[in-house]
């Protein structure tokens, strides 16, 4: 059976932060994501964490500048340093917010500019990769990378779940994985379940929206019941964090995920 995560980032909006974790407790949840903790202090999360019994699945290294557009920083040749010391922030986080299990952390790996050497980029972003995987290896914890949409954000630097495969294998961590965003894919080149399937051994995290609108899924063309039943017969055994703007009030936009569920136990 699915298991879902809140994605606190997204859901609840009509909420101040540290809020939205009762919310989603009481929304019926038992894990939560999110995409950036450093507004708050490790230990305001942690009391939220277990005043409501809830497991942290995920949250990002640091990403730059986000207000002035910054969409990560990890092929940026400039900023290694930068980059650096917020995989040692991003550790604090960890060890603060672990229960039985750590939370993955997804690193954004950032856009290209206009005027960047490709290669240079590459060389760049292979380096940060292996400096954090080992890092986070220490600690016993994986490290995602996330293919993102060009429609979303033109110039990412990586945009599908191949081309993730490949920076996987020549980084050669073993604790680095896929983030499997299905609302990403759809918009990048469709094929949901085929490309999970070819790549699941390498997949370690899912996320969900609908496409277009980016909405709770049964407001637009992806038939979710059907992808995550196969994603149940497929093995696929980690959370899938619901990372989509409600369409509406956040507890509305939770019906299509209730009647999943009551199907699957009637």
């Amino acid at each position: 059976m699915t298991r879902f995560a809140a994605n606190l980032t997204m859901l609840f909006q009509e909420l101040p932060f540290l809020d939205r974790f009762g919310a989603a407790r009481q929304a019926g949840f038992d894990a939560v994501e999110y995409m950036f903790p450093y507004p708050h202090s490790p230990g305001e999360l942690r009391e939220q964490l277990q005043r409501h019994g809830l497991t942290q699945v995920l949250f990002n290294l640091p990403a730059g500048d986000w207000a002035a557009g910054e969409r990560g920083i990890a092929v940026l040749p400039e900023r290694q340093e930068e980059f650096r010391d917020g995989v040692a922030q991003a550790l604090t986080y960890v060890e603060a917010l672990r229960g039985a299990q750590p939370p993955l952390v997804n690193c954004l790996v950032g856009k290209l500019p206009q005027d960047a050497d490709p290669q240079e980029a590459r060389g760049t972003l292979v380096e940060n990769m292996r400096h954090a995987a080992s890092a986070l290896a220490g600690v016993g914890v994986t490290l995602l990378i996330e293919p993102i949409n060009p429609h979303d954000i033109p110039g990412f630097f990586l945009r599908t779940p191949d081309q993730a495969a490949g920076l996987i294998a020549e980084v050669g961590a073993a604790n680095l994985r896929i983030q499997y965003d299905l609302y990403h894919q759809q918009r990048t080149e469709g094929q949901l379940l085929d490309t999970f399937r070819r790549l699941q051994g390498q997949i370690a995290h899912v996320q969900l929206a609908d496409v277009p609108g980016r909405h709770q899924p049964g407001t637009g063309e992806i038939n979710y019941p059907f992808v995550l039943a196969a994603l149940d017969r497929a093995g696929y055994g980690g959370y899938v964090g619901l990372e989509y703007i409600p369409e509406g009030d956040t507890v509305g936009s939770l019906a299509w995920m209730n009647t999943l569920r009551e199907g699957v136990t009637a």
